[in-house]
């Protein structure tokens, strides 16, 4: 079975390396830079919208740990919510069944000793990080790749996927898996798949490399903070990050990388530090803030966009290739998928 998916970023990738070990026929299209290069990164489901989303971010962090690629399971370190609202943080989650614990203010300086320490703090022992660049690059070791071609349609014959447009020709395909992003509407709104996107673009900021220092992922009132293997900060423009609504950036990149790095140095005083780039990536957020994943439009067509897909990516792979595969999900995995299915646009 031959099998082409539009993207390469964490999900196309994912995707890609399930269905090469399951034995299809994979090649993977990239025109550019996505989303994906720009990522935070966390890999969480202690931001979730509604039960059912945090069951399947949850299934998420596991289907992660099957895989078989370097990550690093930090755990993570939230004092975003003050007051009342931590408590009510708390207890959501608690009631979930999510493994998280509070630590005073002492126990966070064990953990953390060059971060100013909040009075508590929730920390969440079972999260990570990828380097989503990295993890991706990774998941493709292998797999046939077409790189700055565009993709300038899907072809299809007699009601069927047949292949995708180039504008050197069609390249036979049996199936066509959509990842592309915010790329995906373009390309799916002519075969009558609808596919409404929000806009929300976001700066990440990255420091030089400065020697370890911080050894979780801190969700703090003044943004999401970590540190990557080559010792480099990294920290959205944006606080609450992961809830960020904003449809525009108003500010210069510069200004507010700068912004940034002030609240950042107020978290770990007498460190000096300096931004060496700020990149902004546009999220790929379906209308309703929720994935999408399954089939769509003419048979043999696919599509899988989310945010976070760094968290969801995994998992999308093990929900989406059996259906490409023509193979039936468990009973298990239909439950977790069936809210995230295009149909519902």
């Amino acid at each position: 079975m031959k099998v082409v998916i539009i993207g390469a970023g964490i999900i196309g990738a994912a995707l890609a390396r399930s269905l090469s070990t399951s034995g299809a026929d994979v090649t993977v299209m990239s025109s550019g830079v996505g989303a994906t290069a720009g990522s935070f990164g966390w890999i969480n489901a202690s931001f979730y919208l509604d039960a059912d989303h945090f069951r399947l971010r949850a299934a998420g962090l596991e289907a992660w740990r099957r895989l078989d690629v370097p990550l690093n399971w930090s755990g993570a370190l939230c004092w975003e919510e003050e007051g009342a609202g931590f408590d009510q943080q708390f207890k959501a989650l608690s009631d979930l069944n999510y493994d998280v614990d509070i630590i005073d203010q002492d126990g966070f300086s064990e953990l953390e000793p060059h971060v100013v320490a909040p009075a508590r703090a929730l920390r969440f022992a079972i999260e990570g990080v990828a380097e989503p660049r990295a993890t991706a690059q990774n998941l493709l070791a292998g797999v046939r790749r077409i790189i700055g071609v565009p993709v300038r349609g899907i072809a299809t014959t007699a009601g069927r996927v047949s292949g995708v447009a180039t504008d050197q020709g069609v390249m036979p395909a049996d199936r066509v898996i959509v990842a592309a992003g915010n790329g995906s509407p373009a390309l799916l709104e002519p075969l009558g798949v609808a596919l409404p996107m929000l806009d929300r673009p976001g700066l990440m900021m990255r420091t030089g490399a400065v020697p370890p220092m911080l050894a979780h992922v801190l969700v703090t009132p003044e943004g999401e903070v970590r540190q990557d293997s080559g010792g480099h900060i990294w920290m959205p423009t944006a606080a609450a990050h992961q809830s960020d609504a904003s449809t525009q950036i108003d500010s210069r990149p510069d200004v507010l990388a700068d912004q940034a790095l002030a609240r950042l140095e107020a978290l770990v005083p007498g460190t000096a530090l300096a931004w060496d780039r700020v990149m902004l990536a546009y999220r790929p957020v379906p209308q309703d803030g929720r994935p999408v994943i399954g089939p769509c439009g003419p048979e043999g067509l696919f599509t899988a966009v989310m945010h976070s897909g760094v968290t969801l990516a995994a998992l999308s792979a093990e929900l989406l290739a059996p259906q490409v595969l023509d193979r039936p999900l468990s009973n298990a995995q239909a439950d977790l998928i069936a809210p995230y299915g295009p149909s519902r646009f």
